[in-house]
């Protein structure tokens, strides 16, 4: 990398910081998500040490396309106007996700992001029959509903469709939310096909009424939109650089750590997590509807 690149991927960076933008930084072995003071300090050594480090752009798995900017911005004009009206609106909004967690360590594109110097022309390699596990969670302010796994009736993991995120919602989720004040929360889903049968939205507003954030829903969530959703741009990432740290052999194992892992997020750290989340709502709306652009550091 040439001086004047690095010149502008550190003016980005810093431009970043100053708008308290929460960054991840990585070593060979272990990914730290920090918040913007420890990151300031860290960029500041980074630039007296610049010999020693390497600029690494991150990139998310889901290409934005160009129609996806209007919604992206018609979602983030209306959050910023609840927020305008309600000033904790931020926070009570139950976002929602799933994520497959391998046994052998690959991590889902969908779900993460590609580290790469150059736009990454990678090939993954996967086993034929890989084991794995599928797990739901919704996370806000308050803290993390989950996580659920995905089971069949004999106790065997499945992966989600329709009926399955039903019974989820009806069986798990909403008994969940029987110690919270529903009638001040919303909830988020993605637009992926099992949340979106019309039997799904029916369910979800018997319990949120208009308080629902989903592709056919009363609030529309914009798609490919991972940038925007907390359990992409902090909670899958960070579960899965703690839960392999072990080497888990069996899904048991698997799912004990990943239990572990989820229930150690301390509320302070969902409390930045969330207030990040208003700094991505400046960014976009900045940036017409473009994607955050993430950068880490590898030391």
């Amino acid at each position: 990398m040439n001086r004047c690149t690095k010149r502008a991927v550190f003016d980005v960076a810093q431009s970043l910081i100053n708008g308290k933008e929460y960054k991840s930084v990585s070593t060979e072995r272990h990914h730290y998500l920090l918040s913007s003071l420890d990151l300031k300090k860290d960029f500041q050594s980074i630039q007296q040490e610049g010999k020693n480090c390497q600029v690494i752009y991150s990139q998310f798995g889901l290409a934005i396309h160009q129609n996806d900017h209007q919604a992206r911005r018609r979602f983030v004009e209306w959050a910023q106007n609840e927020i305008v009206v309600v000033p904790d609106f931020h926070k009570r909004i139950l976002f929602s996700d799933e994520a497959h967690f391998w046994l052998n360590g690959y991590v889902n594109k969908q779900n993460c992001r590609i580290w790469s110097e150059a736009n990454p022309q990678v090939y993954v390699e996967t086993p034929l029959h890989p084991e794995k596990l599928t797990v739901w969670c919704a996370l806000w302010a308050g803290g993390i509903i989950g996580p659920y796994f995905f089971k069949n009736d004999e106790g065997h993991n499945v992966t989600v469709n329709g009926d399955r995120y039903r019974a989820m919602i009806t069986n798990f989720f909403i008994p969940e939310l029987n110690n919270h004040d529903v009638q001040e929360l919303w909830f988020q889903q993605d637009g992926a096909t099992c949340h979106t049968a019309r039997a799904t939205i029916d369910l979800l507003k018997d319990t949120f009424g208009e308080r629902l954030i989903s592709r056919f829903g009363p609030v529309n969530w914009p798609p490919r939109s991972c940038d925007l959703t907390p359990l992409d741009y902090f909670l899958w990432g960070y579960a899965k650089s703690l839960v392999y740290a072990d080497k888990p052999k069996t899904l048991d194992h698997l799912e004990d750590n990943i239990r572990r892992v989820i229930a150690d997020i301390r509320p302070q750290m969902l409390e930045k997590v969330i207030e990040n989340w208003t700094s991505r709502l400046d960014y976009i709306r900045a940036s017409h509807g473009s994607p955050m652009p993430e950068i880490i550091f590898k030391m």
